[in-house]
C-alpha cells in the first residue's frame, strides 16, 4: 500500500444498497494495509448479528473493524455519534500508517460524513423528554402526523418507524421555532479529509434476487432464534435496535398476531427491496461519487490507485 498527499488523511468511502456485494468485495480487494469503520446504523448494536448481516468472525479477524457491536440495543445512536466516532477512527487508523475503509449502506451516515451536518441547535435534555411521553402516551403515528404538520419536507424524509429521526425533527422544531429542513446542508465536501468516493450498483432484478437469496440465508442461519433470543432479554418494538428491517417485522407480525415465517420472510424482503431503492436514490446524489459493479474488481483497483491508493 502506497500513501500520496501526507496533508490529509485519506479515506475511502464504500457504499451501497443492501446485498449488493460490498463484504466480498472487501475482503477480495482491502485485506492489506486496510482497517474498516463500520457505517451500517444496525451493525453497531451487540447481538445484531445476523439481521444486520454483521461481518463474520473470520473477517473481523483478518480486517481490524471499527464501531462495530459499540451499543446495547436500547441505546440511541445518532448520525452525530457516528461522525464524531468516524472521524476519531480515521485520525487514529492514518496516524498508523494504514487507510480507514468507511462501509456499509446507512445512506445518512455518509452524506454527513462527506458533507458535514447542518448547524441544528443542541440538544435540549428538556424538550426531549417532553416529545417522549408524548409519543409514549399518543404513539409514532401520531408523531409522524404532527411533524407532517411543521414540518412536511422533514416528515416525507422519515419512515414513521424511525422515531429516533421523528423525535429529533420535532426537538429541532420546538427549540428553534422553525423546521429541521429550513436548516440548510452543505454541498460542498469537506477538505480536512481526502475522500475517494466509490458506490457499488448492480441491475435491480439482480439486486432484488441477491436479497431474497440474502434474506433465506439469514433465516437458514437462524434469524428466528436470534428474534427470541432478544425477545427474551425483553427487547421492545420501541427501542432503536428493533426498528431496522430484518427485526421490526417480527414484532408487527406479534402485534398482528401473524405466526407464519414464511410470511414474515416476505415482509422483510419486501421492505428490503424499497430500502434499496431508497438508499440508490440517496446515494446517486453524491458528486464526487465514482459508481462500480461490484465485480469489475479490476476497475475499482485502477480508480483506487488513481486516487494515491494501492489496493
Amino acid at each position: 500500500m502506497n500513501i500520496q498527499n501526507q496533508q490529509r488523511p485519506k479515506a475511502v468511502l464504500l457504499f451501497g444498497p443492501t446485498a449488493v456485494g460490498k463484504t466480498a468485495l472487501t475482503e477480495s480487494l482491502f485485506s492489506e494495509g486496510f482497517e474498516i469503520i463500520n457505517a451500517d446504523s444496525v451493525q453497531v448494536y451487540r447481538r445484531l448479528d445476523i439481521g444486520s448481516a454483521k461481518p463474520s468472525s473470520m473477517l473481523q479477524r483478518l480486517i481490524p473493524h471499527h464501531l462495530i457491536d459499540i451499543r446495547e440495543p436500547w441505546e440511541d445512536y445518532t448520525v452525530g455519534d457516528f461522525v464524531h466516532d468516524a472521524d476519531e477512527a480515521i485520525l487514529d487508523i492514518s496516524s498508523r500508517g494504514r487507510i480507514a475503509l468507511v462501509t456499509g449502506g446507512t445512506a445518512y451516515y455518509f452524506r454527513h460524513l462527506l458533507y458535514g451536518a447542518p448547524k441544528t441547535p443542541k440538544a435540549d435534555p428538556g424538550i426531549r423528554e417532553h416529545i417522549e411521553r408524548e409519543i409514549a402516551a399518543k404513539g409514532k403515528a401520531w408523531a409522524h402526523s404532527y411533524l407532517s404538520s411543521v414540518d412536511p419536507v422533514s416528515a416525507a424524509r422519515i419512515n414513521e418507524n424511525d422515531v429516533y429521526r421523528v423525535s429529533r425533527a420535532l426537538e429541532v422544531y420546538l427549540a428553534a421555532g422553525k423546521p429541521l429542513s429550513s436548516f440548510p446542508l452543505s454541498d460542498s465536501e469537506r477538505d480536512d479529509v481526502d475522500f475517494i468516493v466509490i458506490g457499488l450498483e448492480r441491475d435491480r432484478k439482480e439486486l432484488e434476487k441477491r436479497i431474497r437469496l440474502r434474506v433465506g440465508m439469514m433465516f437458514d442461519e437462524g434469524l428466528y432464534d436470534e428474534i427470541r433470543g432478544l425477545m427474551r432479554e425483553g427487547a421492545l418494538p420501541s427501542w432503536p435496535a428493533m426498528e431496522a428491517i430484518g427485526y421490526k417485522e417480527f414484532f408487527t407480525a406479534a402485534e398482528s398476531g401473524e405466526c407464519c415465517l414464511s410470511t414474515i420472510k416476505e415482509d422483510i424482503i419486501r421492505s428490503s427491496v424499497k430500502y434499496a431503492k431508497r438508499q440508490m436514490t440517496f446515494f446517486s446524489s453524491f458528486r464526487s461519487a465514482r459508481f462500480f459493479h461490484p465485480d469489475d474488481i479490476d476497475s475499482i483497483r485502477s480508480y483506487l490507485e488513481a486516487s494515491g491508493v494501492n489496493a
